[in-house]
């Protein structure tokens, strides 16, 4: 288990905010009927570069794939993916799709920024979409390239109904969290648990503790793979009496779950990005919920778009309030929360709408 400190990254992150929110943020995507201009688009290719965990990690890169997919079927042409067995890939994978003469190249995650930037100054005629990350390595509040469409979430905002459902569902008073790294775009998860649990003790009289993030530092792997350091977390902070565990990090959760079986005790998990319980229904029985982002759709409409010579580079912020975030049902957990648990979020989820309730995060700091 390695305690690791938030990357100094969030005064320029909260810049980029600003200048994202000034000029308005776009509304989420909706599914079209099939309406495209599919018969002008039978010469694009439109092509996707995974991070290391690859497009089978049930989680964001599964589901920007599935989102390319679906673009790329209705426009009727071909897709190029590839995928990256570790960083030292993102480079060469971003220009080996270069030289294959795709339109449009989706880097899926923020580990991949610097290359995708790097990548987009470099072919100025060639669309890019960056998937969990503002573009902004300089932090000086701007996109570095023209030709980049951030997709990003703020995903504290379903994050905090998370922590507060987890406040309310503990038997031990302890629940625990863990990252694959200390990117703003993790440790955004980490903050909204946090805020909920607090938020859940400070309305109901509890003192639920929050262990593996305290807002500075937290519980990290250095990594996004499934592997021992990920079990390690899980193992550490499980030996501490968590009862809820959210691992923050495509596939790391993978060994938490192993981990929970083991344990000999009741322990919920909580999955990020995609529903896991649609995705991975092998832990669909340690589901409390899972926090989502519309990945999949946010890539579906900018793949389509531009597949149909409509490419715009204005950022994409998923909200609860545009549905670009939320909070999965509680499935297989449904009876083993508190029966009026559903209408408190239901009533939290739109005081956090109308702004009665704050969520802080680098990508609300500037509201």
């Amino acid at each position: 288990m390695k305690v690791t400190t938030r990357k100094a990254a969030l005064s320029g992150l909260a810049m980029f905010g600003a200048a994202v929110l000034l000029a308005g943020c776009a509304q989420a995507p909706e599914e079209t009927d099939g309406g495209g201009e599919t018969g002008e688009a039978s010469d694009f290719v439109p092509c996707m570069v995974s991070d290391e965990a690859g497009f089978d990690d049930k989680s964001f890169n599964q589901l920007g794939y599935e989102g390319l997919i679906d673009a790329a079927d209705e426009l009727g042409v071909e897709p190029i993916t590839v995928e990256s067995q570790s960083e030292t890939d993102y480079a060469p994978n971003l220009t080996s799709l270069v030289d294959q003469g795709c339109n449009l190249i989706v880097s899926v995650g923020f580990a991949l920024s610097a290359a995708t930037v790097e990548s987009a100054l470099a072919n100025p005629d060639i669309n890019y979409v960056l998937i969990d990350d503002p573009a902004d390595n300089d932090f000086d509040g701007e996109i570095d390239a023209p030709n980049i469409k951030p997709i990003i979430f703020d995903t504290a905002q379903a994050a905090f109904l998370g922590g507060y459902a987890s406040a309310a569902y503990s038997k031990t008073g302890v629940v625990g969290t863990y990252g694959g790294q200390p990117y703003p775009t993790v440790t955004i998860f980490m903050d909204g648990f946090k805020q909920g649990v607090e938020y859940h003790n400070s309305e109901k009289g509890t003192d639920v503790q929050v262990l593996g993030w305290d807002g500075t530092n937290g519980v990290f792997t250095n990594g996004f793979a499934p592997n021992q350091d990920a079990r390690n977390a899980a193992d550490g902070l499980i030996s501490q009496n968590v009862d809820v565990l959210l691992p923050v990090g495509g596939a790391i959760y993978q060994p938490g779950a192993e981990a929970i079986r083991q344990a000999g005790r009741e322990i919920a998990l909580i999955g990020v990005d995609a529903d896991v319980t649609e995705t991975d229904p092998s832990v669909a029985d340690l589901l409390l919920t899972s926090i989502r982002k519309g990945i999949d759709v946010g890539t579906y409409e900018a793949v389509l778009a531009a597949g149909n010579d409509e490419f715009d580079a204005a950022p994409f912020i998923g909200t609860l309030e545009n549905e670009g975030v939320g909070l999965a049902p509680f499935h297989e957990f449904e009876s083993k929360v508190p029966a009026e648990l559903q209408g408190e979020l239901d009533d939290l989820e739109a005081a956090i709408i109308a702004g009665d309730v704050a969520v802080e995060s680098y990508l609300a700091e500037s509201e």
